[in-house]
């Protein structure tokens, strides 16, 4: 994949200078393009803004938006983007193009889309498939609803980020796949898990499992690399076990969670009052194994 040339790239904002939309912002820096990133504490966004080339930390939304070509929200919920975009949608000129990436769910999705579509504005529902390590890399999977030429004029941005572009429709089934697409990340996760533990009890060494995955089509590169953070209890966010939560909990409001994802969702529940909410998924499997020497017992950091 190219990087953006001098005729395709664009002035990029982006909202929300979290764990992902700092990568993003990082990353687009590095392809070429000129990106302004905010953040609700201007603080988190200026250090991101530090430690890359070709981003520059802006105090407001409209210093961000006024001028670009792409607007990208990656904001935790959908009221956290409707409460930001409301007045910021005013100030993008005809030819922005609103990429909304955050996981908010269809029906939020929708909300927002009406909201472009008040004020004249090109909006593209588009979360995406990755965290920040893929973003970093420009290795994410865009699931984009919205219009076919919309998307063709956030194409140069998006590339730089992504992977795929996968077009999955016109409306908001990008928020709909994205999703299913958490649900089964949440659910393999706390499989593998529950899997370790089996193989403790069989005496099976978790390097032969992996290996015996690897072997044929059962292997799962995302699950593969959770067991050395599991056996390491490494739970350095990529995403976090809240966040996760989130997503389930948006998924249950269009159909009854089955008795497997409520099963996760309460494992989930369970790990983040154990201390782990900001913590990668990885981290459903803190009962599994003991804490590294001097790292704190879960019933230690959750009195803490």
């Amino acid at each position: 994949m190219s990087h953006a040339s001098a005729s395709q790239a664009s002035t990029v904002a982006v909202l929300g200078a979290g764990a992902l939309g700092a990568a993003m912002a990082t990353r687009l820096g590095e392809t070429g393009h000129d990106v302004r990133l905010w953040n609700r504490t201007e603080d988190r966004a200026r250090a991101a803004a530090e430690q890359a080339t070709g981003v520059r930390a802006v105090g407001s939304v409209g210093d961000a938006v006024v001028g670009a070509t792409v607007v990208i929200t990656v904001l935790r919920d959908g009221d956290a983007v409707s409460a930001v975009m409301a007045d910021a949608v005013t100030l993008l000129g005809d030819d922005a193009v609103w990429v909304q990436a955050s996981t908010v769910g269809p029906q939020s999705a929708g909300a927002l889309a009406g909201l472009a579509r008040e004020h004249g504005v090109d909006y593209l529902d588009a979360p995406v498939s990755g965290s920040t390590v893929p973003a970093r890399q420009g290795r994410l999977v865009w699931l984009v609803a919205g219009p076919e030429d919309v998307l063709a004029r956030a194409r140069p941005a998006l590339d730089d980020l992504g992977s795929s572009v996968l077009h999955v429709g016109s409306g908001v089934e990008g928020s709909a796949v994205k999703l299913a697409v958490n649900a089964w990340m949440a659910a393999s996760t706390v499989a593998m898990s529950d899997v370790l533990a089996l193989c403790d009890a069989l005496g099976i060494d978790h390097a032969t499992f992996v290996r015996v995955l690897e072997a044929g089509p059962l292997a799962m590169p995302y699950e593969l690399q959770k067991v050395a953070l599991m056996d390491q209890a490494s739970y350095a966010p990529g995403f976090a076990v809240q966040l996760a939560l989130k997503d389930l909990d948006l998924a249950s409001t269009a159909a009854t969670p089955s008795p497997l994802l409520q099963a996760v969702r309460d494992r989930l529940h369970a790990t983040a009052a154990a201390g782990h909410d900001q913590d990668d998924l990885a981290a459903v499997d803190y009962l599994r194994k003991p804490p590294p020497a001097g790292r704190p017992a879960p019933d230690d950091a959750l009195g803490s």
